[in-house]
């Protein structure tokens, strides 16, 4: 997520050196042609820059040729910076001869950091994913994993330190700007862009991205999202038929989180990619937390996977969900559930889950979640779960939700277990709300509200 700031600032650094500067972000590689020239282009570069020939040759000898020439030539030994190493292969998911050759192509290239090891200063690689602990760098044996070492957290983002060192006359005027005192909009942009953490028992480090755009244009807005969210991270949570109530309290550990994809677990690429983040350690059994880390990543990205598991589009999703929000905060529960019904309506065939019960469970999640309400899903009780609570300043929802069963089963059980005991003296209205699910039918066959 924030390796490019990283790479941009080590670059500076290294300024009486010879900086060798790969950015493979910015290609679309849906053949094997595009990820060729794109190297090729950038060894073009760096071979007239170095008055060196070698274009008729194999890329990792070029490399090679470009390395060795930029030391005799400086007379210093030379820094390697490679932004998005894995972006190629990230494209190729789900496309196994094309994922390959890209494989086979980066590992002869970045061979060629091994064998002219002698000639390297200083080496930073940064991607998404750990492909280089199992393909792409096998052949490596001097690399240094730092993805979760302790002495290098703070290397992307900003701290809350920094943020106050250098950015308190921005805060100010941000404050002024939306109306609010200094303290709350601090809280603000803790809220909405702090959160990261790379490894545990760290403070939280902010978005550079988002931080900078919001002080800039003094206005707070999901500034990360707009730069595109990779559609290969839903297609993977589609794939694996992942239940997306689990994300915000999914439990993993190391090996796990340093682990590439697969079908039946994309949680490693969710986390890698920045969506997830570390919220808690458990040393005994060796267990990490993960969470979204803030507002603005868990909004966006449920905004994100709407359209791909309902027949909603994304440029009508705000307005929809604004509409479920009125309709909760005014008691309606009916107008709730019958926006909830045109979620399913029209879906297709390539969004509904082969598990159809677990679609319309993540469904449900997303619409409930993106209400911004207090929301509790599965609220334990001491007879039983409640499916989802919804609590807002006048009113408390419970709704039990069956698949292939019956509204009135539904409501039975609210009734004859004593789901709303606990809320009888809140004073706020409690509203008993009993549906099923249809997997024949695809959507709520039926409702009661009580």
């Amino acid at each position: 997520m924030f390796e490019g700031l990283a790479v941009a600032e080590l670059e500076k650094d290294w300024v009486e050196y010879p900086v060798l500067h790969l950015d493979l972000n910015t290609e679309k590689y849906d053949t094997p042609e595009v990820l060729y020239n794109k190297i090729s282009e950038v060894l073009r570069f760096w071979e007239e820059k170095y008055s060196c020939c070698g274009s008729n040759l194999s890329l990792p000898m070029r490399f090679e040729r470009v390395i060795r020439r930029a030391k005799e030539k400086t007379g210093r030994n030379v820094v390697i910076l490679v932004d998005e190493y894995d972006k190629p292969m990230l494209q190729a998911i789900g496309d196994e001869a094309l994922l390959q050759e890209y494989r086979s192509t980066l590992k002869g290239f970045y061979g060629a950091l091994k064998s002219m090891d002698s000639c390297i200063k200083f080496a930073l690689l940064t991607g998404v994913t750990k492909f280089g602990k199992v393909s792409v760098f096998s052949d490596l044996n001097n690399l240094n994993d730092i993805s979760m070492d302790h002495r290098y957290y703070d290397l992307c983002g900003i701290s809350e330190a920094d943020l106050h060192q250098y950015f308190d006359d921005e805060i100010n005027g941000l404050a002024r700007a939306n109306g609010k005192t200094f303290k709350q909009a601090c809280e603000q942009l803790r809220l909405d862009y702090d959160g990261y953490h790379f490894t545990y028992d760290t403070p939280g480090m902010n978005n550079p991205f988002s931080i900078l755009n919001t002080l800039s244009k003094q206005r707070y807005g999901s500034y990360w999202f707009e730069t595109g969210t990779p559609t290969f991270l839903v297609e993977l949570l589609q794939k694996a038929d992942f239940n997306l109530e689990q994300m915000s309290s999914m439990e993993a550990d190391a090996d796990t989180l340093g682990s590439i994809f697969n079908d039946d677990n994309p949680i490693p690429v969710i986390y890698q990619s920045g969506y997830l983040t570390i919220q808690d350690y458990d040393s005994e059994f060796g267990l990490y937390k993960l969470g979204f880390p803030n507002r603005e990543v868990e909004n966006g990205f449920l905004k994100f996977l709407l359209p791909f598991y309902t027949a909603k589009r994304n440029t009508s999703s705000a307005f929809e969900i604004s509409k479920f929000v009125a309709d909760i905060k005014s008691g309606n529960a009916d107008g709730f559930m019958q926006r909830l019904q045109s979620f399913f309506a029209g879906a297709k065939s390539d969004q509904i889950a082969k598990d159809t019960e677990n679609w319309f469970q993540n469904v449900v999640f997303i619409v409930t979640s993106l209400c911004g309400l207090y929301i509790e899903a599965e609220h334990q009780t001491s007879n039983g779960r409640i499916d989802l609570l919804l609590k807002t300043d006048k009113y408390i929802y419970i709704m039990e939700l069956k698949y292939d069963g019956s509204a009135e089963e539904a409501i039975k059980q609210i009734d004859d277990k004593g789901y709303a005991l606990p809320w009888q003296a809140d004073g706020r209205t409690v509203i008993k709300v009993g549906a099923n699910f249809s997997s024949s039918l695809r959507r709520i066959e039926k409702w009661i509200v009580c």
